[in-house]
């Protein structure tokens, strides 16, 4: 059973070099991850950034300009990635150049996106106020587009009107309705190949995901509801994620941002890994992306039946992955076999814990005498002459739980002694299986709020 499309949108800035597409991406995402810079063709390849904005969420987007300048080598490159968020994308903003006026290239991308019919929005850039866009906009309405949207990415001229329309074309309820209550959904991540949709198949006992020897076969994410007694889970298959350097395949360079969309919505994640390679440095950035995420986390060594017999060779997988990963204390590791179905009904006893723990509620009376139990067995330390105090803790969120701790300096509060009190909440609580966040804050700052 499909569940339907529930992933975050993806939205695609698309244009010539140097029409301020990094600049709007800044912007939207409020920060400065992309880097501006005069020079044309200074953004080569995909930035991505995950924004909310008025509750709604969607992946961004900042493609390497369409262009082709016979100088520059990586022009085809740069056309390449920006013809695949064009193809992959849900929504596109393309931007043009209010100053330089209508180009050939501009007619050309025109047409591109004409073909694709995705949902456009046309921004005309570099208008910086009402009194420029009578002369700046007019070359553009040769185009024939529904409607033109002056903008200044650098003033913020006209934005928040570009903002509100793209809000109200993204849809909120994701059509994740139909699900029954408390169901968890659980996505699966790994490299291309490392065998995600026959860990499912092995799963569900028949054959309801594509299985190939070839890489990449998965391209978007597909949803798969099990019921299993009075318990429901959403399967989440993604395509693999592979490192940039080593995508050269068209659709495959774009499957990291579905699978990242996937990862937004699950609520249990399972990486895998290939016991014949090892854990790779991808492995770890998969991992990485899922704590940023701040999902439960389930580790699965994949086709340990290539292990079998040997014994020196399963430890020292085992002792490798735990030396790569000391981050990961938390997170349950299996080693089972999609191929001969080898432990493969662990997994769901351990989706179950790790879930109810990923969601579980304390009562603060309990937080609270935690805390001081904690604080009375091993004293915080000094801070600027003064002992550190805290005063009081209490839950402000779960999946994954997170809890709040007021304290007379947050400063001051080291990491040593932040780890101990984390231990401590994972020990007293029961946390041992899922991401836990304390969160320091200042009484006196409260006070002064008030």
């Amino acid at each position: 059973m499909t569940a339907g499309d529930s992933t975050v949108p993806i939205v695609a800035l698309i244009g010539r070099p140097n029409v301020g597409k990094s600049t709007l991406f800044n912007r939207i995402t409020r920060s400065r991850q992309a880097l501006v810079d005069p020079t044309p063709g200074v953004t080569r390849d995909r930035h991505y950034q995950r924004v909310v904005w008025e509750e709604k969420s969607f992946i961004l987007v900042d493609t390497g300009g369409i262009d082709d300048n016979p100088e520059d080598a990586l022009v085809g490159h740069i056309r390449d990635q920006a013809m695949l968020a064009i193809d992959e994308a849900d929504i596109i903003l393309l931007l043009l150049d209010g100053r330089d006026g209508l180009t050939a290239a501009d007619r050309e991308v025109v047409e591109l996106l004409r073909r694709s019919e995705k949902k456009v929005f046309y921004l005309v850039n570099k208008i910086d106020g009402p009194e420029h866009e009578t002369p700046l906009l007019a070359p553009f309405y040769e185009l024939g587009v529904a409607e033109l949207w002056p903008l200044s990415a650098e003033h913020n001229y006209g934005f928040p009107s570009v903002m509100e329309a793209l809000c109200a074309d993204i849809d909120s309820d994701r059509s994740e309705v139909d699900l029954p209550p408390e169901t968890v959904k659980v996505a699966f991540f790994g490299r291309p190949n490392v065998g995600k949709s026959s860990i499912i198949n092995q799963i569900l006992g028949e054959e309801r995901m594509l299985v190939s020897a070839i890489a990449g076969t998965t391209r978007d994410s597909v949803d798969t509801l099990v019921t299993r007694g009075a318990y429901s889970y959403l399967f989440i298959d993604t395509a693999g994620i592979r490192r940039r350097g080593k995508t050269t395949e068209k659709l495959e360079k774009f499957s990291i941002l579905k699978s990242l969309a996937a990862m937004h919505r699950c609520d249990v994640a399972v990486v895998l890994l290939d016991a014949g390679t090892g854990i790779t440095e991808q492995d770890t950035k998969v991992i990485g992306y899922v704590l940023d995420e701040g999902k439960g986390i389930i580790v699965l060594i994949n086709k340990w039946d290539l292990l079998e017999g040997d014994s020196k060779r399963q430890k020292a997988v085992l002792e490798e992955v735990g030396r790569v990963l000391p981050f990961l204390g938390f997170a349950p590791i299996l080693t089972v076999s999609a191929l001969t179905g080898y432990g493969i009904k662990r997994l769901f006893p351990v989706i179950g814990g790790v879930y109810r723990q990923f969601s579980a509620t304390f009562p603060t009376a309990a937080l609270n005498t935690l805390l001081r139990e904690a604080v009375e067995q091993h004293s915080p330390p000094i801070y600027k002459n003064k002992r550190l105090k805290f005063y009081y803790t209490t839950q402000i969120g779960s999946c994954p739980p997170r809890f709040v701790v007021m304290t007379n300096s947050s400063k001051g509060v080291h990491f040593s002694y932040e780890r101990y009190l984390i231990n401590r909440y994972r020990e007293g609580l029961g946390l041992d299986k899922v991401p836990l966040q304390l969160v320091f804050k200042d009484k006196e700052s409260q006070r002064r709020k008030k």
